[in-house]
Parts: C-alpha cells; sequence; structure tokens
C-alpha cells in the first residue's frame, strides 16, 4: 500500500476574496479590525449592503457562444482590465507598514484605477509612483486654502480624476469604535495634511472615536452645491462625486458638471437606516440617464457582484474592504492575490451569463428575490 500523503502544511491559499477576512482578523490588532469592519449606529446598513446583493438575481443567456468573455472596459473615458476601481480608504498603514504604495501597486499590476484618499498615511506623491491610474479622493476641509492645495499636488502629481465625498458632513457614529475609545497610533499619519493637523486622531479618550473627533474638527460640515460647481471650475479632470443615493442628488450632481457619480452609503459607515447601494442604483441610473457615468460602491465581495451591478445599469464598482483584507494579510502580494481572484471571478461571471464583454451586460434581466 502506498504511503499516505500528508496534507500541506498550513492554511489553503485563498479561494475567493471572502478568504481573506479571516487571515486578516488573524493578525490585526482587535480595535483596527473593528475600524476596518465596523458600520455606524446599529450597522443595519453595513448589513443591508449584502443582503440585497444577494437578492439580484441576473438571468443568464444560453447559447451565445462566448468562448472566453473580454473583461476589459473603459471607465472615465480611459481603459481598464476590468470594471472595479479600489475604493478610497483612509489610513492604510494601519494594516500593513507599505500601506497605500502597496495597495495602489497591486492596483498598476492588475489593470484599475487605485482612489487615493485625502486621508491616506503616504503622500498623494508616492502614491501616484507605485504605478496605477490614480484617481484622488476629496474630502471637503473647513481650511479652503488646503483644499487648494490638495488639489494642485494631485494635479502635479498626475491624479486622472478627482473624486469627491459628499455624504460626510459629520462622521457617522461608530459604535466599535467608540466602545473602543479607538484612535490611530502615532506612527500611522493623515501624510497629506500639514504636520501635526491631525494630532487629535492620536489622542485616545474613554468613550470617543479620535477619527470623529478629528474628522470633526477638520472637515466642513456645510459643503453645497456651490462648492461642487467651484470644483468643476478648479479642475479640468474628470469629476467623480461620491456619496449619491437620492436620484435628484444625482441630477444636481450632473448640473453641477459631474463626469460620474459614485451611488453609496460610505460601507454603512455614515446614516444608518439609509438604503443598500444596490437597492439604489436603479433609480439613480434612470435619473442620470447617461449623462454621466454611475459606479456603485459598499458591499461589492466578488466577481458576481460585479455583474450584479452592471446588469443594474452601473458602469463599474469600487472595491474597499475586501482589499484591506488581503493588504493586512500579506501587502502587495496578497493585494495582486485577490484582485486576480476577482477578475477571474468577473470572467467566470461573464461566461456563465453569456455575456461576451461588459457592455453586454446591460443587456441582461434582472429579478429581485424575496
Amino acid at each position: 500500500m502506498a504511503d499516505a500523503v500528508s496534507p500541506p502544511a498550513g492554511p489553503p491559499p485563498p479561494a475567493g476574496l471572502a478568504d481573506f477576512a479571516a487571515l486578516a482578523r488573524a493578525v490585526l490588532p482587535a480595535d483596527v479590525w473593528d475600524f476596518v469592519e465596523g458600520g455606524s449606529g446599529t450597522e443595519t446598513t453595513l448589513a443591508a449592503n449584502r443582503r440585497a446583493l444577494d437578492r439580484v438575481a441576473v438571468l443568464p443567456r444560453v447559447l451565445r457562444g462566448v468562448p472566453s468573455p473580454r473583461t476589459g472596459t473603459r471607465l472615465l473615458g480611459a481603459p481598464c482590465a476590468m470594471p472595479v476601481a479600489v475604493a478610497p480608504m483612509a489610513y492604510q498603514r494601519l494594516v500593513h507598514p507599505d500601506g497605500e504604495t502597496a495597495l495602489a501597486a497591486a492596483a498598476g499590476a492588475a489593470g484599475v484605477p487605485y482612489v487615493a484618499s485625502t486621508l491616506s498615511s503616504v503622500p498623494i506623491e508616492r502614491i501616484a509612483a507605485a504605478g496605477a491610474t490614480v484617481w484622488f479622493q476629496l474630502y471637503w476641509l473647513r481650511d479652503r486654502s488646503l483644499v487648494g492645495d490638495l488639489l494642485d499636488r494631485a494635479h502635479a502629481a498626475g491624479c486622472a480624476a478627482l473624486m469627491v465625498t459628499v455624504d460626510v458632513p459629520i462622521l457617522g457614529r461608530r459604535l466599535r469604535d467608540v466602545r473602543n475609545a479607538f484612535a490611530i497610533p502615532p506612527h500611522v499619519v493623515a501624510a497629506n495634511l500639514p504636520a501635526g493637523r491631525d494630532a487629535i486622531a492620536h489622542a485616545a479618550t474613554p468613550g470617543v472615536s479620535a477619527v470623529a473627533a478629528h474628522t470633526g474638527a477638520a472637515f466642513a460640515p456645510a459643503l453645497s452645491w456651490a462648492d461642487l460647481e467651484w470644483l468643476r471650475g478648479r479642475t479640468t479632470l474628470p469629476l467623480v462625486v461620491k456619496g449619491i443615493l437620492d436620484p435628484r442628488d444625482a441630477q444636481l450632481a450632473v448640473a453641477a458638471g459631474a463626469d460620474a457619480v459614485v451611488v453609496s452609503n460610505h460601507g454603512g459607515r455614515q446614516l444608518d437606516g439609509a438604503p443598500a447601494s444596490v437597492t439604489a442604483l436603479p433609480e439613480v441610473v434612470a435619473a442620470v440617464a447617461d449623462r454621466c457615468e454611475v459606479l456603485l460602491d459598499s458591499g461589492v465581495r466578488g466577481g458576481t457582484d460585479v455583474l450584479r451591478a452592471l446588469a443594474l445599469g452601473a458602469r463599474g464598482v469600487l472595491v474597499g474592504r475586501p482589499l484591506l483584507w488581503a493588504l493586512a494579510a500579506g501587502g502587495r502580494d496578497a493585494a495582486r492575490t485577490a484582485l486576480a481572484l476577482l477578475a477571474g471571478e468577473f470572467g467566470d461571471a461573464l461566461a456563465l451569463a453569456g455575456c461576451a464583454d461588459p457592455g453586454e451586460v446591460r443587456e441582461l434581466r434582472v429579478l429581485t428575490e424575496g
């Protein structure tokens, strides 16, 4: 009898994006894990994002003769390998020492845009040099001179688009962070802000989220459509407005000069009780009527979700937490693996749906189950 083959040592390699969650949780401090995973309030909207996506059923077409679908498309007029961009996420050095540069390099290798946050823990200039097509995400600051400075730096660094987040007049009350008295460690800074401007974020106080205290002091709570129009006049870059749920706001964004809107509830981290982003998506798509691109954010966990979003009219999606999980689990290489898995899943979804490319997905019918 042949000797039994011993199983390989260690856990099996990730087969999908969800597998990175356990790997990340095993290496991150508990309060950092809560900061990444948590939502606002009772996390109703956070949970709704996933439930709503799971209720979207796409009717596949058959006998279409599609042996090898093409995953490539264009976002904001530029080619990309799949209809995906890396969502803006703050303080990525919380989860890995290489932070934003590692995830941006992985995005560049995967051929998808990387959205750099105002609250990146690496300066925008270093992120832009990592090899990806970089879009810069702007939080509106109380000090407008700093807003202008950030815009100038984004232009000088070669950013390909500007994304302004409009759903954070104040930070949502994230109870995990409040209970943990969560503060950003001293070695992780808001690298795009002047030195010391984020000191509040490092001050731990019982019953207080230091991140919320910092954003309350730094962010302008009264952003208006007039400000968006000022921003449109300040840049020739494609302008993306992130944080739209009401179709009336989507129409106002188009009127203010937006080239794209992101249907997003901030990953369930702002107004708890807001609808799942995918639930709001079809009405926003109808409201803009192809006058701008529509992207979906919040809850995307795999290639089937990308297919669902496209079938409901989105041009593409932003992917956030799963790529932070991968970054935490193994830096740039793990993030590259995660994006490769996502590309493979999306290619399989196209083939199984009978679509030769992302453009054909819009022709599919969708049912909402349950």
